[in-house]
């Protein structure tokens, strides 16, 4: 995990959002690789094994590995985001992980969270890798967001989601565009959506 993503991560039990301490074990260089984070609300610990943050098992099961046969390639991906310069993180979620090695390519000094990525992929230099039940990333910390499945359509995913993105920058998910207060959708097609938070 990279040291600077503990900023915008947040416990995912259910109480008011709040800051996590990290007790780093082992590192290399600005990564995580063993450690421990604490909430001071609830008192959790969650482990940081092999530099991936483990919050608990994730809801609903995990998809299979492979990119999906449906999902935009990481161009489209990247156009939707419309992101340019460096700097910031950009969450990936589930089936949408797949992408984050072509991604990252496309947003050279952007480091991308992989929230439940299908197999058990590596940290590597531009991602960090969380396993949760629920999306451990705290409100208007993101400079965008991809929801691929199984978690675009989990209950509590898509809102979570959307509310993690910065005012004025965009979220693209798969299935039904979301219904959300100040969220405005600006076009959907072959199933997948793209709006802008308010």
């Amino acid at each position: 995990m990279f040291i600077e993503l503990t900023d915008h991560l947040r416990c995912p039990a259910e109480h008011p959002e709040s800051f996590l301490v990290l007790i780093p074990h082992r590192m290399d260089g600005r990564r995580v690789l063993e450690g421990l984070l604490g909430c001071p609300v609830c008192q959790a610990e969650y482990p940081i094994t092999a530099g991936v943050v483990r919050f608990g098992d994730p809801l609903p099961p995990m998809p299979a590995p492979g990119a999906a046969a449906d999902q935009p390639p990481a161009s489209a991906l990247h156009a939707f985001l419309g992101l340019e310069g460096p700097g910031g993180y950009v969450g990936l979620v589930g089936e949408a992980a797949a992408a984050a090695d072509a991604l990252a390519g496309l947003l050279p000094g952007v480091h991308l969270a992989l929230v439940n990525p299908p197999g058990v992929p590596l940290p590597a230099a531009a991602t960090s890798v969380l396993r949760s039940p629920r999306l451990p990333l705290k409100a208007r910390s993101l400079r965008g967001i991809v929801l691929g499945r199984p978690w675009a359509d989990a209950e509590g995913w898509m809102a979570a989601g959307v509310g993690a993105v910065l005012p004025g920058l965009r979220a693209v998910g798969h299935g039904e565009p979301p219904a959300l207060p100040g969220f405005e959708l600006l076009g959907a097609a072959g199933g997948w959506w793209v709006g802008r938070q308010g």
